[in-house]
């Protein structure tokens, strides 16, 4: 635990305006500042700031609570990950006590582990003796620089099932440890650890800081599988991070080139486009195409040209898209990739590839009239149909005019024609979206979608009375003296849901501990997703003028109500149910 003192002085020197500013473009709206969430895609600001109480809440995706949550959320951190880099900014030096994620192994152990691997890897690749072949893949078959190999800190795992686990023996690294960091896997059969990578290039994946989070290893023949990649760690979250993104940071304000693999990138970083990067073997998700929105406004797609690729950009456009990108797709002709593409045409010929890049409607419109047969009746209206469903799904209205004109062109049909049908599906489409909002309230009014809190629908008034209570004692210091101390009778046994029970406790256990309660240190017991509850209850129950010490026993009268209710009901189902077997026992004999 980090003491109290240190966690206010950090949460002080960190101002929550500057803090969430320098991710999130603010607007203020009264004392509060509004901006687009940062944790999940929006058009509408629904992001709010409140200095006043220096918290922060979405009211669209419900993520909040105070500047720590917030790093914890934006940079994929655990609760003293986040302390520890608000403290570096603020010039602020943390005791130094060891710290333990999940797992029991550091952070910071496993980036001086990876260090380490790392260096293992590139003098077995220099080394001839075992890395010669390797060696050759990489400046023959591959044609890369040595300058380049070097700049990638590119290295390689020899054929070997304990050489590096022995290395990081020797250096003090223990089985856990290596096993924790996906360096070494371990025999169901024998409990014995071997080398998770094996006759492998190995591709260092470096964040944004200068860590070595994670590797990738691949093989340089036909066999399978082509790519093994570290898992999630304590330090690494393969969802949240891009190759090379370290490096194509710094050249990314006007556009970035998203490729399918790591070699793609290195090829397009040596001929001079050092704004590429990569996903990390799957396919992009949500949290990666809001990193894409940090650093740039256009993003061009050049996934290779097979079915998978094709339907991988397809992915990557909608959700590069939703991030309120400029998306483009490169077509290469006459190569599978990039990597291929400036092998064989050069570095100006791919230039000229990516300023003729396709939007990505055009990528789409190309791709249905390639599949249908335009020529005839048939194909042409199939065709005109799928065309005009994906120009209904564009939220502008400017948009879809120039996409409806061009597919007429392209169609031969009146503009007017797919109008009336763009216009027929956009309210099909408003229609379906009603009903699954009036869904969604239904499923709020009942407490079905509360994922947090998963007893909450089985009890709505107790619930409602819990929420009631911890609200107010969040807002209300005199009011959570009051129940911690027990001068108003209130304890965990009386709330039903075990979220209600777990979030009391948390709060009282803080306000009658050495330094007493605080907001900023809720995450070190709770989630953040319990964190960002917290932080709802609490909103929610400011919007209420009546919060006094009358209220708040009206509540706890009401729940005891509940749980006394719950507890007889329990009483009188044990026994029914205890008559019914006596009564089955009875007829059996």
């Amino acid at each position: 635990m980090i003491p109290r003192e240190i966690i206010d002085e950090i949460v002080f020197r960190s101002d929550i305006e500057q803090v969430i500013g320098s991710y999130v473009t603010l607007k203020r709206a009264g004392s509060n500042f509004n901006g687009l969430c940062p944790f999940h895609t929006e058009k509408t600001p629904s992001f709010t700031v409140f200095p006043n109480t220096k918290s922060f809440y979405c009211f669209g995706c419900g993520a909040g609570g105070d500047v720590i949550s917030f790093t914890m959320r934006a940079e994929n951190l655990d609760y003293v990950g986040a302390v520890e880099l608000l403290a570096q900014r603020a010039g602020i030096t943390l005791p130094e006590d060891g710290r333990e994620g999940d797992t029991g192994i550091p952070r910071k152990r496993i980036y001086e582990m990876n260090l380490a691997a790392a260096r293992f890897f590139r003098e077995c690749l220099f080394d001839p003796k075992y890395g010669k072949e390797a060696m050759e893949y990489l400046t023959e078959s591959r044609r890369l620089s040595s300058a380049t190999i070097k700049h990638f800190g590119l290295g390689f795992s020899p054929n070997n099932a304990w050489m590096l686990t022995n290395h990081m023996h020797s250096l003090g690294f223990t089985d856990e440890e290596l096993v924790t960091g996906f360096l070494c896997g371990k025999s169901q059969r024998t409990g014995k650890t071997y080398d998770y990578f094996r006759n492998r290039i190995i591709f260092p994946i470096i964040d944004t800081t200068g860590n070595i989070v994670a590797f990738g290893g691949r093989v340089m023949d036909d066999s399978k599988p082509k790519y093994l990649n570290t898992s999630d760690t304590p330090a690494f979250k393969k969802s949240r991070h891009l190759f090379a993104l370290n490096f194509a940071k710094n050249n990314a304000s006007e556009q970035m080139i998203l490729c399918e693999g790591y070699m793609d990138v290195i090829a397009l970083h040596a001929a001079g486009f050092e704004n590429a990067v990569a996903t990390l073997g799957t396919a992009i998700t949500s949290e990666q195409s809001r990193i894409f929105a940090k650093y740039t406004k256009k993003v061009v797609i050049t996934y290779d040209s097979d079915s998978a690729g094709q339907t991988a950009a397809d992915k990557a456009m909608r959700l590069l898209g939703e991030a309120g990108l400029d998306v483009r797709v490169l077509k290469l002709e006459g190569a599978k990739d990039p990597d291929e593409y400036i092998k064989t045409y050069g570095r100006d010929a791919f230039s000229r590839v990516i300023s003729e890049s396709k939007s990505g409607f055009e990528y789409k419109m190309d791709k249905i009239i390639s599949t249908h047969d335009i020529s005839s009746a048939e194909g042409r209206i199939k065709a005109a149909g799928e065309i005009c469903a994906v120009i209904a799904s564009y939220h502008s209205g400017v948009e879809r005019e120039i996409y409806i004109m061009s597919a007429a062109k392209r169609l031969e049909l009146s503009r007017e024609v797919l109008v009336s049908d763009v216009e027929r599906i956009r309210r099909r489409m408003q229609r379906e979206s009603a009903n699954k909002m009036s869904r969604d309230a239904l499923m709020t009014a009942k407490n079905l979608d509360n994922r947090v809190n998963r007893d909450a629908a089985k009890n709505i008034r107790a619930n409602s009375a819990e929420e009631a209570i911890i609200g107010m004692i969040l807002i209300f210091d005199e009011l959570r003296a009051e129940v911690a101390s027990g001068r108003t009778e209130l304890s965990a046994d009386d709330f039903i849901t075990e979220f209600g029970r777990k979030a009391f406790s948390t709060i009282c256990e803080l306000e009658l501990g050495k330094f007493g309660y605080s907001k900023s240190m809720l995450a070190q017991t709770l989630s953040i997703d319990e964190v960002s509850k917290l932080e709802q209850l609490e909103q929610n129950r400011r919007k209420y003028s009546a919060n006094d010490k009358n209220v708040l026993e009206e509540y706890i009268r009401n729940l005891k109500e509940e749980k006394l209710n719950a507890e007889k009901s329990d009483d009188l189902s044990f026994i029914l149910n205890s008559k019914r077997n006596k009564l089955r026992e009875k007829k059996d004999s």
